[in-house]
């Protein structure tokens, strides 16, 4: 357990002189304050002063109207020491990952890394998450911004023509504990898919997020930019951030039966699992696919899924069982959500699909056979028999059902659902017009 004094002590052997605070809120922007190295004895004790109203302003940049918090309030943003991190591309700077605190010293009711720790903290499972993160290199021309490159999909021309971007990104991450898990040159002309090993609780969204952050400055520091949005090129494939999900209790995968055969060894739990997964998706997908922008990308046919179903390597399928190794059938049996990307919040991905599988367990869901080809050639009677219903196809339908749904409500708290669903909600009320039809260039500020 790292403490305040080896925080402060670290710093100075690294020359540290100025320490990025930063916490997540609802917007899925990461945000923060900054001090010197004499500044941290009190920011690790004490935290640093920030409005409330920070939870309910959204990826526009603005604060939602008659919104749950607004300019009277203040929260204290509380660095975990765990997370202190000496970051190699930038001189001089440090990152510790925050909590959002109360006054008086508690959790914020609407703090999502606060409130998901304490959620962890309180259940007997421990998840391990990995969030296999898509994004396209750009540069900027007369014309506007376009892909880096026009490499074909996983060729090695892309592999040379990022190489040299991906090296210094890969030794960025490692040099902050993160190793790499796979790499190759996606779908799309300069489209990458980058994947950091998996983590184990809030660490995970914790990696992720400094994931992001090293991505985008690395690029920059070969004079690119690195765009997380949904679908950032109209004309071309969308940016995914498909979530890999397994659930451990007392060192032992709940999701594994050790005595199935072949190469998807679910257990009962684990189809229990999926099954809460399954029921849930509508909900989460406020959570999964949280911007405008989301739903252009998700859509029959383009390996994002459509559909709440299940299979088996089954990649139209909202929840895919991945094949499992032959050599270690216990540590990579889990399941993949892919109806994710890169504008969410982390923590509360993590949070929902927990809660939404934990539901599923608890009350035996089934979720049926699994589905082993494209639900989008079944036709419309066939999939209603099956009960594979289409996706919200916009953010303001999947916000209702979030705003609707008693056990992720249930698990996250009022003020948590309820601001997260004002500033989506406001998201999309100030970036769409009266035939519903959306502006979503915003996106290129915080993503």
């Amino acid at each position: 357990m790292t403490t305040a004094d080896e925080v402060r002590q670290r710093a100075r052997a690294a020359d540290i002189d100025l320490t990025r605070i930063v916490f997540v809120n609802n917007s899925g922007v990461p945000r923060g304050r900054v001090v010197d190295t004499d500044g941290l004895e009190s920011a690790l004790e004490d935290g640093v002063n920030l409005t409330e109203a920070m939870q309910s302003f959204n990826a526009l940049d603005r604060l939602v109207p008659g919104g749950r918090y607004g300019p009277a309030g203040e929260v204290r943003v509380v660095p975990d020491p765990e997370t202190f991190t000496d970051l190699p591309y930038d001189d001089r700077a440090g990152l510790l990952l925050a909590d959002l605190h109360g006054l008086d010293g508690e959790p914020f009711e609407a703090g999502p890394r606060a409130q998901l720790r304490e959620y962890l903290d309180d259940i007997e499972y421990v998840p391990k998450t990995a969030f296999e993160s898509e994004y396209y290199l750009v540069r900027e021309t007369e014309e506007g911004v376009e892909p880096y490159d026009d490499s074909t999909c996983f060729s090695t021309d892309g592999m040379r023509s990022a190489h040299d971007v991906i090296l210094d990104t890969v030794d960025a991450l490692e040099k902050q504990g993160m190793s790499l898990a796979v790499y190759y040159p996606e779908y799309g002309p300069g489209q990458q898919e980058l994947v950091i090993e998996h983590g184990t609780g809030v660490a995970a969204p914790d990696d992720y997020v400094r994931f992001k952050e090293t991505v985008a400055a690395v690029a920059s520091d070969h004079g690119l930019g690195a765009t997380f949005r949904p679908k950032p090129f109209p004309q071309l494939p969308g940016s995914g951030c498909h979530t890999h999900f397994s659930l451990w209790h007392e060192g032992e995968n709940v999701l594994y039966d050790p005595d199935a055969d072949g190469r998807y060894p679910i257990s009962e739990r684990g189809r229990h699992f999926i099954g809460g997964v399954l029921e849930h998706t509508p909900a989460l997908l406020a959570l999964t696919a949280p911007t405008v922008e989301s739903y252009d990308r998700l859509a029959p046919g383009m390996w994002s899924s459509a559909y709440v179903c299940w299979g088996h390597d089954n990649r139209e399928a909202a929840v895919r069982v991945p094949s499992v190794e032959a050599a270690n059938p216990e540590a990579t049996t889990r399941i993949e959500f892919k109806p994710v990307d890169n504008t969410v919040n982390p923590y509360l991905v993590q949070f929902g699909l927990l809660a939404a599988g934990l539901d599923g367990i608890e009350r035996e869901l089934d979720p049926g056979d699994p589905l082993n080809r494209d639900p989008g050639t079944l036709d419309d009677d066939e999939r209603e028999a099956r009960g594979y219903e289409r996706f919200p196809t916009t953010l303001a339908a999947a916000v209702d059902e979030l705003d609707g749904d008693d056990a992720l409500r249930a698990a996250m708290g009022d003020a948590l659902v309820d601001s997260y669903v004002q500033v989506k909600r406001s998201e999309w009320e100030q970036s769409t017009d009266e035939d519903g039809e959306w502006e979503s260039e915003y996106l290129a500020r915080g993503f």
